[in-house]
């Protein structure tokens, strides 16, 4: 008997967002599914014991390659990545994180 299959492959809205920006992307040119899995393989290391890329390797690499390609500058991805901690800082547990919670105005 296999065990019961999750509703969803992800564990939180964010993570399904991820994933589509990324076949989106991919989609519209930006990269190839190869350029992708190097990209991925890159930042997923199995030296260290990681076997499995997460959703957060999955937006670390998305991030790299936004950046590399010259659709996002490096400190603009940086300032957004603090104003979206802040704002997770700042939700109460249980409330949707909203980038308006940055207290900085992020």
């Amino acid at each position: 008997m296999s065990a019961p299959r999750p509703e969803t492959p992800f564990a939180a809205p964010w993570e399904a967002q991820v994933f589509a920006l990324v076949v989106s992307l991919r989609e519209a040119g930006l990269f190839t599914w190869g350029e992708w899995t190097e990209a991925l393989g890159r930042t997923i290391r199995p030296e260290a014991g990681e076997v499995a890329a997460d959703y957060g390797q999955w937006l670390a690499t998305l991030e790299r390659l936004l950046t590399e390609r010259g659709v996002a500058d490096g400190a603009s991805v940086e300032a957004r990545t603090a104003a979206w901690r802040r704002a997770a800082e700042a939700t109460p547990h249980g409330q949707p994180i909203l980038l308006a919670n940055d207290p900085q105005g992020g």
